[in-house]
């Protein structure tokens, strides 16, 4: 397998119910790696039916052709890696990626991520650069005197393109914004990113369905979860002391079963349904965020549309031992 000479990191991408996880688990047993999840809710404890962690799929008995059987775990990380009294984000993503990135290499291990949380594989695969930034005193008092409408033109001109809309919403967020835009540009910023750069060599392996079974898909898994308890989930979460504030924060399930616990949306059936559709165009933005990762140098080896996912899981296999 050649493999380890051209990349030393692959990662297996897609959009919400495409079976991600099955195939991610195969070729960790098949190569003898460990994964690392790309998942901003299942990094969370406690978001286990609302986030899909399936965690069931990670260990299991494999029965060999012998006819014995062979008890399988496949090490993974970044899942219930903290409470929500955390907020976690990319940078924190990014960095407990690093960690993991330099363990197995010191190993000579691959690092393997699979997920569909499109800035998390971005901050990895193309190294967004991070870094603290102190707060600058005398441009924030140039600020003031801006609108709201002016500090989104001058962050614009400065960024030339704003990842995240919300910059543009608050001043303070916008402020900082520019303060960080500004700090980016000078030589100690520069020497800081070049020190926390890693030396990622992706092989990235994209993985969806057709757009009809995909909804179909949605809809018989988020009808599943409703089953097994993704309301009590919820009702249990706010019970234990979080606020339906934070868990709104945490957007689709938890953000929709909230706002019905709330009395907000009027029955189970219209939440479902209005979750369905949520769900449905969260699962197109994840797409076009991978094909906008392409349009920025990216490439992404796509796996064929078939709903088999043995098909694809041969597929994979075919790509990484070309």
């Amino acid at each position: 397998m050649q493999s380890s000479v051209k990349y030393n990191t692959v990662v297996l991408l897609g959009p919400t119910a495409v079976g991600k996880t099955a195939i991610g688990v195969r070729l960790a047993e098949k190569f003898g790696w460990e994964i690392i999840s790309a998942d901003s809710r299942q990094v969370y404890k406690g978001l286990d039916i609302g986030s899909g962690k399936d965690i069931n799929e990670y260990e299991f008995d494999r029965i060999q052709k012998d006819g014995s059987v062979r008890h399988v775990k496949i090490e993974h990380h970044l899942i219930d890696r903290v409470t929500l009294e955390t907020e976690y984000n990319v940078f924190n993503f990014q960095q407990d990626f690093y960690s993991l990135f330099d363990r197995f290499s010191s190993q000579g291990k691959m690092s393997f991520v699979v997920g569909g949380t499109g800035m998390y594989i971005d901050a990895v695969v193309r190294s967004y650069p991070f870094i603290t930034v102190p707060k600058n005193e005398a441009l924030r008092k140039e600020l003031s005197s801006l609108t709201l409408e002016d500090l989104g033109k001058k962050l614009i001109s400065l960024k030339g393109e704003v990842h995240n809309k919300t910059d543009l919403l608050d001043r303070e967020r916008t402020t900082r914004a520019i303060e960080i835009a500004v700090y980016m540009q000078t030589e100690e910023a520069q020497q800081e990113v070049q020190k926390q750069k890693r030396n990622i060599i992706p092989f990235v392996i994209g993985t969806t369905l057709p757009r009809d079974i995909l909804r179909k898909n949605i809809r018989t898994r988020l009808y599943q979860r409703a089953d097994e308890g993704l309301i009590e989930e919820v009702e249990n979460l706010h019970k234990s002391g979080w606020s339906w504030e934070r868990l709104e924060r945490l957007g689709l399930e938890y953000r929709f079963v909230s706002e019905y616990l709330e009395n907000k949306i009027s029955s189970k059936e219209e939440m479902l349904e209005k979750l369905f559709y949520a769900i449905s165009q969260f699962a197109k933005r994840q797409e076009t965020w991978f094909r906008g990762m392409e349009r920025k140098g990216v490439p992404i080896h796509w796996l064929p549309l078939d709903v088999d996912k043995e098909v694809r899981y041969r597929a994979a296999l075919d790509l990484l031992n070309s």
